[in-house]
């Protein structure tokens, strides 16, 4: 299953796979755009980590198929030794990992919980109010032992302690390249901590830095700490939602509510239905999906699919749509 074996053999042709925990991942809200078709995109940390690919692990605590016109689409949470939880998907167009996400599928409707290793592609999306959401595309994944994990951890707190110590380094430098290069911060990641420094305010980095120490942890008595945390993502399984993703108040909407009509029909109509002229805010199509009894997911997917696969709709402003005429 899958192609990853062995952390340190992981390849990319165009972005390395950057080592994160979810706690920095889902703290960002610094997209950074490529320019040019080709051109890469990136989610920026509060460290500076530029994150366009990363390579993260953790207990599956969720995992579900949604069935569209275009193929089924999985979308899950692993939740990492920080107590964070990475959010992905696999698309309708990527049939290449569909029978793997079927096998994992299987083992997690069993009740089996287990340890996962995941390439994935930086994802996010732009709120009404600003607000950047974000997750990841699989690109590869794989079920893993205890003590490929383990490497992972260790690899992964190294990775954060030397942004850790970066940024550390930048608080009494000015925020330009030479001054970052003379304070001591490493050439490759001076961009990123200039990027975060001018949008970031300042921050405690404790909790990271606590994040790590628990990592290590777990690292270092791997045997009982993971089978706790394999065991307390069985016991909360069913209560989880995936409520940081969600811009509309849980209260309003029943999670057994059941979908009325079709989800593009409901996202097709809003963007009609909408008088702004430079179209239909991200957010908005989402609740409209949303309390019309679909998920958040299958809303962000169908939205996708609509823009990406049927052609039905623009994008001509980041975050707002519009029906193709």
């Amino acid at each position: 299953m899958g192609g990853l074996v062995m952390i340190n053999q992981v390849r990319f042709g165009r972005q390395s796979a950057v080592r994160i925990f979810a706690q920095e991942y889902s703290d960002a809200n610094l997209p950074l755009e490529g320019v040019g078709e080709y051109a890469p995109s990136f989610i920026i940390t509060k460290l500076g980590a530029k994150v366009n690919r990363a390579l993260f692990g953790g207990v599956i605590d969720r995992f579900e198929r949604r069935e569209g016109d275009n193929g089924p689409t999985y979308s899950g949470h692993l939740r990492d030794a920080t107590g964070g939880v990475h959010r992905f998907q696999i698309a309708p167009f990527q049939p290449e990992l569909h029978a793997d996400a079927e096998e994992l599928l299987a083992r997690f409707e069993s009740g089996d919980r287990f340890l996962m290793m995941m390439v994935g592609r930086a994802r996010w999306f732009e709120s009404d109010d600003g607000g950047i959401f974000t997750s990841f595309r699989a690109e590869e994944f794989t079920t893993v032992e205890r003590n490929v994990y383990v490497n992972w951890l260790v690899e992964t707190s190294a990775a954060t302690l030397r942004r850790l110590d970066a940024y550390s380094l930048s608080l009494d430098s000015e925020n330009n390249n030479e001054s970052l290069k003379s304070a001591g911060v490493p050439s490759d990641l001076i961009e990123g901590m200039i990027l975060a420094k001018d949008h970031y305010s300042s921050f405690d980095p404790e909790n990271y830095k606590v994040g790590v120490l628990q990592s290590l942890s777990m690292a270092l008595s791997s045997n009982t700490e993971i089978e706790q945390m394999i065991s307390l993502s069985e016991e909360n399984i069913s209560n989880q939602d995936f409520e940081d993703e969600n811009q509309v108040d849980s209260a309003s909407v029943s999670n057994e509510s059941i979908p009325s009509g079709d989800v593009d029909d409901v996202i097709l109509n809003t963007i009609k239905n909408y008088s702004n002229p430079d179209g239909t805010p991200y957010d908005t199509l989402v609740l409209a999906c949303v309390e019309a009894g679909f998920s958040r997911e299958s809303s962000e997917d169908a939205i996708e699919d609509l823009r990406d696969i049927k052609c039905e709709i623009i994008e001509p402003r980041f975050g707002f749509f519009q029906i193709l005429d």
